[in-house]
């Protein structure tokens, strides 16, 4: 072989799902799936249950080998039970469509899309699904199994019990850890049993589908042997174990990780682990899945709370990479896939492997002469390089299947996604094919890359051509209006002449020309008025010093939410700081978006790749509670926010974790609010219901003074009967009466720490999220 070129037979082809491509939610008896429930207006989709015969003719066209596609158990089950014979039709029509077309088809039984009736009934958490999930495995083998050769049973076991029953951001929308790990062993137990049940029926060929990622620290992505500390190494070693190992090890092993059998015991028990799953789930496999998008960039931060898609994650920091990312900011690092494909081979080295899921979103342009999508190109060569790398050392490689052949409903994400190789527009369902298309049936065609690169013109190049500046050249590309006439043409006969396709920097680098920065403010913040102030007047004072000009923006409606985005869209600014209102809100992510450097202040309710600044709350509630340990207060209390913020949760998390290591409970009140009038409230319920109560830890001086007001009116001495501590040492901590012990938090740091965080998105340089340490502060209330 060459460099470039793949082995004899390796297979190359796309892969798709049901729920994303296929519409026709209603006909032909197919029933209502767990997504159906949980985004009900978005899924028409493709409408590739009535146009299947013209995608299998486009991926004829592109000389596929292979279709992996997905059956909807809801559309030969609806109920989960009942034999639906239409349902089995249409995949009997599609199997044949795609024989006569010289296509192999790949069938995946499950690809995140449960019978709402099953869920009913209790869901994957229910060992009874995985029962029902080979009765379904047995129904359709018996009807497809003299056509189909290779058989996938479950699709990324990690986002349909994580996603789905952790974090609740997938359908069916539970956020339970115990619920995740239980459907995650199900989820396995499925595979086990579904396998059993198509060797019965004859199978040739089956397999498992699993996402892997390879888990690292910040510094590791550019340079994999980077040392690591004891605290990274055991970060990294525990996220691998619940992203990753979980699945590999009981599907290969058929045993879970011994470092992993403690987390799960504390989540959710072991007794859904019954004698003999383990050799069910193992049973022996012909090909491993393996869908690759990006690595998991990780790092030790003591009192960081779990993350709910990884229950067990405490004291781990999900970080930002110096890399390219997607449209969905994704990093884009392709050796990540030479590198797990190697670590498989040598940990797993009996069985075979597929890429069956690699691909990217990105913002695509429709124009009169095709869709240019040079970055979806560039990032599926460069994967195919680094596989053809994994390959020559040896790892076992069967096939590459591109993520995906259609842009689709991309789950919870809807429609705005990309990341078909053909483009879909959805008002008419009219296809057309991307030059990526094209480009993957030449690759296909001579079974590789080609040996040399092919030099494509870049902005330096056009700017040469036509005299001026990378600047120019980008905003002619972005259709700036500030260009004269003379020099727009020189730049678009350059274009021309060189054959230059505008990528994400051409359209970004328009970006860096304002020097302007959006401080956008979303008020009002419970208590946030002083953090609020010092902001302002910091992160003015160092961006203006550094040369910049900042406009303030008022984030407090959904009119000022549009503006916002759409200025930010218009790249009339060069970065945003986004003071983020106290409750769940789109505005930060919108922004994400749009390739404009962003930082937030305090972090965000769902994991995201948009670094923040925020303080170690959790570690500032384990100090006060320790404090109140040492001095001998044994029943301790807990005023609490609204739950709904995330701040609020991290100072109870780190409450929690100081008392179970002291081997106490949590006595816990909720405030309506977070102002002294709820504080209060909250206190006369913690001491109505505890009269033994000693201490109380308030989630904010606020809550707390509100506290001492009530201790005042039960009679109680603080602190001699009662100590009470705060959190935040505003101003009016010091003036109470007694003084509030309380946790201070950084003001003027947190501010410094955003314009400095923004200043580096800015010139490039690696950018993680910055948690500063808080103080404990101890006055005459503990």
């Amino acid at each position: 072989m060459s460099t470039a070129s793949f082995p004899q037979g390796f297979v190359w082809g796309v892969s798709t799902s049901a729920f994303q491509i296929e519409g026709a939610t209603s006909a032909d008896g197919r029933g209502p799936s767990i997504w159906d429930t949980f985004s009900s207006d978005r899924a028409e989709a493709c409408d590739h249950y009535h146009r299947y015969p013209e995608d299998v003719r486009l991926m004829k066209d592109l000389e596929m080998a292979a279709y992996r596609f997905s059956v909807s158990w809801t559309r030969v089950l609806p109920d989960g039970g009942k034999v639906n014979p239409a349902g089995l039709d249409f995949y009997d029509r599609l199997v044949d469509e795609l024989l006569a077309a010289g296509i192999t088809p790949y069938a995946n039984l499950y690809h995140w899309d449960l019978p709402q009736a099953l869920e009913d009934a209790g869901g994957w958490p229910s060992r009874e699904t995985a029962h029902r999930f080979a009765d379904y495995a047995a129904v359709v083998g018996e009807r497809l199994g003299d056509r189909v050769d290779t058989w996938f049973t479950v699709n990324e076991p990690w986002v349909a019990a994580f996603l789905g029953y952790g974090s609740g951001i997938h359908a069916p929308g539970r956020k339970s850890a115990a619920d995740a790990f239980t459907s995650a062993h199900h989820l396995l137990l499925a595979h086990g049993l579904a396998a059993e049940a198509l060797r019965a029926g004859g199978a040739a060929k089956i397999g498992a589908v699993v996402n892997i990622s390879p888990v690292m620290t910040p510094a590791q992505v550019s340079d994999f042997d980077r040392p690591l500390s004891e605290e990274d190494a055991e970060a990294v070693a525990r996220i691998d174990a619940l992203a990753n190992r979980q699945f590999l090890d009981p599907l290969l092993r058929g045993e879970y990780p011994a470092d992993l059998l403690p987390v799960i015991e504390r989540a959710a028990g072991l007794d859904h682990i019954h004698d003999g799953d383990l050799a069910v789930i193992a049973r022996p496999m012909d090909v491993l899945g393996i869908n690759y998008y990006a690595p998991l960039v990780v790092q030790a931060q003591p009192s960081e709370p779990a993350d709910p898609a990884f229950p067990g994650s405490e004291g781990i920091l999900f970080c930002t990479v110096p890399t390219a990312v997607t449209a969905m900011g994704w990093p884009i690092v392709p050796n990540c896939l030479s590198l797990l494909l190697g670590r498989i081979s040598r940990e797993y080295p009996a069985i075979d492997l597929m890429i069956t899921e690699n691909g990217a979103d990105f913002v695509d342009v429709v124009t009169g002469d095709g869709i240019h999508d040079v970055d979806r190109i560039n990032f599926i060569e460069e994967h195919l390089r680094a596989l053809r790398a994994a390959i020559a050392d040896g790892a076992r490689v069967r096939g590459y299947l591109v993520w995906t052949l259609l842009d689709n409903l991309e789950w919870s994400d809807g429609y705005q996604r990309k990341f078909g190789l053909v483009h879909v527009d959805f008002a008419t369902q009219r296809r057309r094919l991307k030059d990526s298309a094209l480009w993957y049936r030449d690759v296909i065609r001579r079974n590789g890359l080609a040996d040399t690169r092919p030099k494509r013109p870049t902005l330096e190049t056009v700017a040469a051509r036509a005299r001026v500046s990378r600047a120019t050249v980008s905003r002619v590309v972005n259709g700036e209006a500030s260009v004269s006439p003379e020099v727009r043409t020189a730049v678009l006969q350059a274009v021309q002449e060189l054959g230059y396709v505008p990528n994400a920097a051409a359209r970004s680098l328009v970006t860096r020309r304002t020097n302007t920065i959006a401080l956008v403010l979303s008020v009002p913040r419970n208590g946030g008025d002083p953090l609020t102030a010092a902001v302002v007047q910091y992160v003015t004072s160092m961006l203006e010093g550094a040369g910049k000009h900042i406009t303030l923006m008022l984030a407090d409606t959904a009119e000022s939410h549009r503006r916002i985005v759409q200025h930010v869209e218009a790249r009339l600014v060069d970065g945003v700081i986004l003071l983020p209102p106290d409750r769940a809100d789109t505005l930060a992510e919108r922004l994400s978006r749009t390739g404009v450097p962003i930082v937030l202040l305090g972090k965000p309710a769902v994991a995201s790749l948009v670094p923040y600044v925020d303080v170690d709350n959790a570690g500032g509630a384990a100090a006060a509670t320790e404090h109140l340990l040492a001095r001998g207060r044994g029943r301790i209390g807990m005023i609490c926010g609204p739950m709904d913020l995330v701040t609020v949760q991290d100072r109870l998390a780190g409450h929690r974790t100081a008392l179970r290591r002291a081997g106490a409970q949590p006595l816990l009140a909720v405030a309506a609010d977070l102002d002294r009038a709820a504080g209060a409230a909250a206190a006369r319920q913690l001491l109505g219901d505890n009269p033994s109560l000693d201490a109380v830890l308030a989630a904010t001086d606020q809550l707390a003074i509100g506290a001492l007001r009530a201790a005042r009116e039960a009679g109680r001495r603080v602190p001699a009967d009662l100590a009470i501590v705060g959190f935040d040492d505003i101003d009016a901590a010091s003036a109470t009466t007694p003084a509030l012990t309380t946790v201070r938090v950084p003001v003027a740091d947190q501010a410094l720490a955003l314009a400095r965080l923004l200043l580096s998105r800015l010139e490039g340089r690696h950018t993680t999220s910055v948690v500063l340490p808080t103080r404990l502060v101890v006055r005459e209330s503990s």
